[in-house]
């Protein structure tokens, strides 16, 4: 009788720990992808902030509320601004952002071949 019991109370409470074990791995993602507004350059998750904290928290409610990833990111993005997300998407007022990278590559290369061009 005891091990039937100790197999129900398995069975029963085994699927619901994995659950809250991907509901903690995705709480941990978004808050690693928001940056904490107070704290320079550390994310939420990092952060032990009075704002960070409550920022987890707001986290945990939607996603108790069931809010994908997609819709807490739009969330906080029109709440704080796009400056909020670590990997803010492409769009008009990022453009430098994802732009600049390659234009120094391609005029760091051009400088380059130009002063191996010329010494020749």
């Amino acid at each position: 009788m005891k091990l039937f019991i100790f197999f129900l109370f398995f069975i029963l409470f085994f699927p619901l720990s994995i659950l809250n074990a991907q509901e903690n791995d995705k709480k941990n993602e978004i808050t690693k992808n928001l940056r904490c507004l107070i704290c320079q350059g550390q994310s939420v998750y990092d952060s032990d902030s009075e704002f960070a904290n409550s920022l987890k928290i707001v986290v945990d409610k939607k996603l108790e509320e069931g809010l994908s990833e997609d819709q807490i990111y739009e969330y906080f993005k029109t709440k704080y601004g796009e400056w909020i997300l670590y990997d803010p998407g492409l769009n008009k007022n990022t453009y430098i952002l994802w732009l600049l990278p390659i234009l120094i590559f391609l005029i760091g290369g051009a400088i380059i071949y130009k002063s191996f061009i010329v010494k020749k």
